[in-house]
């Protein structure tokens, strides 16, 4: 058999290790049109911003050391440009001479990719501007930026690459502007969970632009100037574009392959192509999200390693493994906080018809007794049907990670919140509490199915009717540090002798720092005839940081 695979990296270079193992006397060829096959493309902003010293420690593999241990013959340099699939054919060019030739296939993988959005802003080809996707680019910022020392650094975008570069430019010392078009930093998240990040950033100098469209990049003498909005600008020595990807899917359009609504080739759950003969793997592709039933990209080097291991399978041993799609589990570092999403925001879940309830708590890393306790947040989307987990959000310190991945485990295998109230962990004080956050956020979801406790959301105070009766329950010295306006503090422990105080003819809408002493003021009241009580989900803690993020959007506005 002969299996040519175009493009390496994470799906390209798995699969062809992975043909190797398993069909030890095949021919097998891999075109890759820059000059590294395997290296650790998450890696890169690290490096710019110096936390990995060596570059060499980027590079998985080289195209002589993968060629020698799998007998795979690399072909760096070189571009395919053509599919013919009538004959079986690719046309391949070297980059470097020119000189085109034909390949013939039994098996063809398309693993190319995705490229960088490059927007048509007036004056986006200027000198200092530059997109990270490969180690070229890495290799271009890097001579750039070093002799900067002090300087200032624009990031036009808030994704997770753009964060990471903020981070990066900042800890070389560069005074650091975001601007993003959005309302949010980081998309994937819902807006009160993103507050906590924005205001994280803000907290460390970074000067964050939301809701905010940049016009044009003007360069004078050896200062870039960057226009957005109407009348703002700021000075810049470098900028980096980072306003997202889009898969690199021409050559298989121009091979007459379906494409997918997003653009990506269009895959089956074997990921076969419209061509049985042709396999797709990694950033290019499009297959059906899980959850909404969409076809969908992802841009994701885990999932893209695990399509080529699966397609390799399907190809030796024809379509018996399928791929159950991705849910999008991604994670940042940003200076002292990690933040992390998986599944589906309660925006997309809306988006796409999903009925669905959204229900945040706060909890310590591990055992409060024990030093280093770090907070985290972790908000759930789950169905009010039948309980299942639909997404998940996670930002805080140490422990932040494992959180996220048991919830994209849950969500994956299609559980339910009885699955995290069940939730099995290692406990010992320095990695945990008897009652893991993953646990907590699953007895509060299991209160709220079952209308143990009803809610109310940050997003819903500035609509409440100004007769409404707003309780902080929390002690008399947190409500002196502030509170929502309007409220009234009757701690928790003065409710039973202050019952009479309260209303039986209207909602009672009650608040404390974090949830759990508003839903025990909850469970005192209900049985005292008050007509309705709700709780604030993600309590004033949430509520501080989305309040905050609010005004300053309408600053923008």
């Amino acid at each position: 058999m002969r299996y040519l695979i175009i493009g390496a990296v994470a799906g390209g270079a798995t699969a062809a290790a992975r043909l190797r193992r398993l069909d030890e006397n095949a021919e097998i060829i891999l075109f890759e049109k820059g000059e590294f096959i395997s290296y650790a493309n998450c890696g890169l902003p690290y490096y710019i911003g110096e936390v990995i010293k060596d570059r060499n420690k980027l590079f998985v593999q080289t195209a002589t050391a993968f060629n020698r241990r799998f007998n795979i013959d690399v072909r760096i340099n070189t571009q395919v440009i053509s599919i013919d699939r009538n004959k079986k054919t690719v046309t391949a060019v070297n980059v470097n001479t020119g000189k085109q030739y034909v390949e013939n296939y039994d098996k063809l993988v398309l693993s190319p990719g995705a490229e960088p959005v490059k927007p048509p802003i007036p004056g986006v080809d200027l000198e200092g501007i530059f997109t990270l996707r490969n180690v070229n680019d890495t290799d271009a910022i890097k001579a750039y930026v070093t002799p900067l020392k002090t300087g200032r650094a624009v990031v036009i975008g808030a994704g997770f690459v753009g964060l990471e570069m903020a981070e990066n430019l900042h800890g070389l010392g560069l005074k650091v502007t975001i601007i993003e078009r959005g309302t949010q930093v980081l998309a994937p998240l819902d807006f009160p969970v993103a507050a906590i990040v924005q205001q994280h950033i803000r907290s460390r100098g970074i000067d964050l632009h939301l809701n905010s469209t940049v016009k044009c990049f003007v360069k004078d003498k050896n200062k870039l100037r960057v226009l957005f909005n109407d009348t703002e600008e700021v000075a810049a020595d470098v900028i980096i574009l980072s306003v997202g990807v889009k898969p690199d899917s021409w050559l298989a359009l121009n091979g007459g392959l379906e494409l997918g609504p997003s653009g990506g080739i269009r895959v089956n759950k074997f990921l076969q192509t419209s061509d049985s003969h042709i396999y797709a793997v990694g950033d290019a592709i499009e297959f059906l999200n899980p959850i909404s039933g969409n076809s969908v990209s992802t841009f994701l080097a885990g999932p893209a390693n695990k399509q080529g291991r699966i397609c390799a399978n399907n190809i030796v041993f024809g379509n018996k493994q399928e791929y159950k799609g991705s849910i999008q589990t991604a994670i940042l570092k940003i200076f002292d906080l990690n933040a992390g999403a998986t599944g589906l925001s309660s925006r997309q879940l809306r988006r796409v018809g999903v009925r669905h309830i959204i229900s945040t708590i706060h909890s310590n890393s591990h055992a409060g007794y024990y030093p280093g306790a770090m907070q985290m947040t972790i908000q759930i989307a789950f169905s009010p049907d039948n309980g299942r987990l639909l997404g998940a959000q996670v930002v805080g310190g140490e422990g932040a990670d494992k959180r996220l991945d048991v919830l994209a485990m849950v969500i994956k295998s299609g559980g339910t919140i009885e699955d995290l109230m069940e939730f099995e962990h290692a406990y010992a004080p320095p990695f945990s509490s008897a009652k893991d956050p993953v646990n907590i956020a699953g007895f509060v979801a299991e209160n709220i199915l079952l209308n143990r406790s009803e809610i109310f959301y940050c997003s819903d105070i500035a609509d409440l009717a100004a007769d409404i009766v707003l309780i902080d329950v929390r002690t008399p010295l947190e409500y002196s540090r502030g509170s929502i306006a309007n409220a009234i503090n009757i701690p928790l422990d003065d409710i039973r002798e202050r019952i009479g105080e309260f209303p039986t003819d209207k909602p009672v809408y009650l608040f404390c720092q974090q949830g759990l002493r508003g839903y025990l003021a909850q469970q005192i009241l209900i049985p005292n005839h008050c007509s309705r009580v709700l709780n604030l989900s993600g309590g004033y803690l949430l509520w501080q940081s989305y309040s905050a993020e609010i005004e300053n959007l309408q600053e923008v506005y």
